[in-house]
């Protein structure tokens, strides 16, 4: 399954590492760029839980309700952290950036699970991974994200900042998981809903007051 995890990367997002050259302006090369980092580090995680899920005997309910979302929310964040910490902590790119990065890893791993579940998938199963999974790791990276623009100039705050950051991350993606694994799996598709929409309609009128 490493190796399909592989051919799906190079299917998926290699293709576009050449739209960076052709897109006019920063930004949206930027969004793109970090899209492809969310792929790379969902290439990555995949190959660490798997080591964790042999370190922990096989058992995939609890290394994916209480390992996984630690060692995924850590790593989607590092690049997170390096954009704010080296080039800017604007917020409203921080938070695209961040959401792009979820984005990119959220579109990885669902390709990934298609090809394991392939028997089992449906439109309804298409849709639900979208709305539940997709936004989960969309919010999660983009709070942090949105985060760092506050704490980022403000050093008593940065180091216990970025821990309840990433705390606050890795809680909701454990929440999640546990959630759509269990009977109240409705509820796990309405949590990044949830926390998307407001935050997205917040967004659009502040952007609409500007013009």
């Amino acid at each position: 399954m490493e190796q399909m995890s592989g051919i799906l990367f190079i299917c998926i997002a290699l293709p576009m590492i050449p739209m960076l050259f052709i897109l006019p302006d920063k930004k949206s090369r930027l969004f793109l760029g970090y899209m492809i980092v969310g792929a790379t580090v969902c290439l990555v995680a995949g190959g660490v839980n798997l080591w964790l899920l042999g370190l922990f005997n096989n058992d995939s309910m609890y290394v994916t309700t209480n390992i996984t979302p630690i060692s995924e929310e850590l790593m989607k964040a590092i690049p997170v952290l390096y954009f704010a910490i080296l080039f800017s902590d604007d917020r409203e790119t921080l938070l695209s950036i961040s959401f792009a990065l979820g984005i990119g890893f959220a579109v990885l791993e669902n390709a990934v699970i298609l090809t394991q579940q392939i028997q089992n998938v449906s439109i309804v199963w298409a849709l639900t991974r979208v709305i539940g999974a997709a936004l989960m790791h969309g919010a999660c990276t983009a709070a942090v994200g949105l985060g760092m623009s506050y704490i980022r100039k403000r050093r008593k705050l940065f180091f216990c900042g970025t821990f309840s950051l990433l705390a606050l991350a890795i809680i909701f993606h454990a929440t999640f998981n546990v959630l759509v694994q269990s009977s109240f799996r409705p509820a796990a598709l309405i949590m990044p809903a949830a926390v998307y929409l407001p935050v997205t309609v917040n967004l659009f009128l502040k952007r609409r007051k500007k013009h």
